[in-house]
């Protein structure tokens, strides 16, 4: 991925979900969607909306009577970066050290264990 994708926060994460499942909407289907799972005001989510637009996460469609809202970035670009800003963050950079941490908190299945050995297995080697 080219461009850095900005960071979002948790409330701001709703309001791309529901972008995500379905896009482009109008700012009163993302009320809609979003008032059926939280409390926020009409006013809230339109903050999001325009927060999401300032940072370049969201699209304005004004080209139509109704503005409709559609993402700038897939789901998995913004995982991608939500998660290396958070290993950055935490673990210093460090992948194992995260891994390593996982490991010894969580009581893993061995279906769990085998299917990580084989990811593991399967990553090619991009160390040159």
């Amino acid at each position: 991925m080219s461009k850095d994708v900005p960071n979002i926060s948790e409330a701001e994460w709703e309001v791309m979900n529901v972008l995500w499942d379905s896009s482009p909407k109008t700012a009163n289907e993302v009320i809609y969607s979003l008032q059926e799972k939280t409390e926020w005001k009409a006013k809230t989510v339109r903050t999001l909306l325009d927060r999401l637009v300032k940072k370049n996460v969201l699209r304005v469609n004004k080209d139509q009577r109704i503005y409709t809202f559609y993402p700038l970035y897939s789901q998995d670009e913004c995982q991608k970066a939500e998660a290396k800003s958070f290993i950055q963050r935490i673990y210093g950079g460090t992948v194992k050290s995260m891994l390593v941490q996982f490991m010894e908190d969580d009581n893993l299945s061995e279906d769990e264990i085998k299917e990580l050995r084989e990811i593991l297995d399967d990553k090619p080697d991009t160390r040159k």
